[in-house]
């Protein structure tokens, strides 16, 4: 694949996700490139296109009428996704949904069946390559922790998480057998996506505890409400292996029947203190080796911002066949079966086992 050739995306919605794409495309014009954006009503259209000199369009029909896009991205509400997606593959283009591509199993079965032999639509599912996990998946695939177990998350939510204890784990569409509880308990919550609210007042918030359990290896599921935003609670990731554990950034493992030894994922970051490089990641680490490089050096993106950037990337070159596929509709679906089977067994109270799915197959 020709990592530095320009993608050309096309959008539908214009909500708070939807202009993160917009945002990148600003931000690196010679590797992403918007064609379009697709607006309920003429009003909001006229908007996104003062804000981010774009064209808009009513209809995808309009969309790709324009200007034809690689792909085309459908970031809208839940419910209204599976139809949009259709639509698109009815036309013969090539597909990048939001999570999760339907609100519920119904949903997913129903899109499965229409559009799953289409092989044209992926899910816009990025955790596994921020650089952090990107780095950390790069050391559990080297066997440096052996057979990997366990995976614990204590950092983003249901289909997300499940997508990097399944990725981490390697185990495909493996049948689970998932037990959930919730626990209220008083927390300050000072920070959301509308900002600092100034008030420190704890409030009743849920966090929610699952195992995950595929037959021989395991999740461990831990979140809080706005766990996301929340600067009184960090962030957790543990990957367990039959020769060693990664937690966070440090490694421990067994070089010898006698030698277990330690060594850290490193970061070089620019920008601090007196480096004057500016501020940026350019690789991480591990015992010299470098096991990630960021694809967007020079940009000064987040690691959020550089895996959806790098998600786009590579849905541009599997689009035009230059490339494998970034995350198939069945991993996203599967991804959301289990993050389904959470909900489930919080509310009933039961363990919940998953079947065999048609996207499995």
């Amino acid at each position: 694949m020709d990592s530095t050739a320009q993608t050309r995306f096309g959008l539908v919605g214009s909500g708070w996700r939807g202009e993160f794409f917009l945002r990148l495309a600003r931000l690196l014009p010679e590797r992403l490139w918007a064609t379009g954006v697709v607006t309920r009503t003429e009003s909001r259209g006229a908007a996104v296109a003062a804000a981010w000199d774009v064209p808009t369009f009513r209809t995808t029909a309009e969309l790709l009428a324009h200007e034809r896009p690689d792909f085309v991205i459908v970031s809208v509400p839940w419910p209204v996704t599976p139809d949009v997606t259709r639509e698109l593959v009815a036309a013969g283009v090539p597909v990048l949904a939001e999570t999760p591509p339907a609100p519920d199993l119904a949903g997913l079965r129903a899109l499965w069946a229409d559009v799953g032999g289409s092989g044209l639509v992926q899910v816009a599912e990025q955790y596994l390559l921020m650089p952090g996990h990107a780095a950390r998946l790069a050391l559990v695939r080297a066997g440096v922790l052996g057979e990997p177990t366990s995976v614990q998350i204590s950092s983003t939510h249901l289909y997300h998480a499940v997508s990097l204890i399944r990725g981490l784990l390697g185990v495909g569409f493996d049948a689970a057998e998932v037990s959930a509880r919730a626990f209220a308990a008083p927390l300050a919550d000072p920070l959301s996506p509308a900002g600092w609210s100034g008030d420190d007042t704890p409030r009743q918030l849920s966090t929610t505890l699952a195992t995950i359990d595929f037959g021989g290896r395991m999740g461990l599921y831990d979140f809080t409400d706005n766990q996301w935003w929340n600067p009184l609670r960090g962030r957790r990731l543990v990957v367990r292996g039959s020769r060693g554990e990664l937690v966070d950034d440090r490694v421990v493992r067994l070089v010898d029947p006698t030698t277990p030894v330690e060594s850290s994922l490193v970061r070089r970051q620019t920008g601090l203190d007196l480096n004057l490089e500016g501020l940026d990641l350019k690789h991480i680490s591990f015992d010299g080796d470098v096991v990630y490089r960021n694809p967007f050096v020079g940009s000064g993106m987040s690691d959020d911002d550089i895996a959806v950037a790098d998600i786009l990337v590579r849905a541009g070159g599997w689009a035009r066949e230059e490339g494998p596929a970034p995350y198939p509709l069945a991993e996203a679906c599967q991804d959301h079966l289990i993050s389904l089977a959470i909900g489930e067994s919080v509310r009933t109270g039961r363990a919940v086992t998953t079947t065999a799915e048609a996207w499995a197959r």
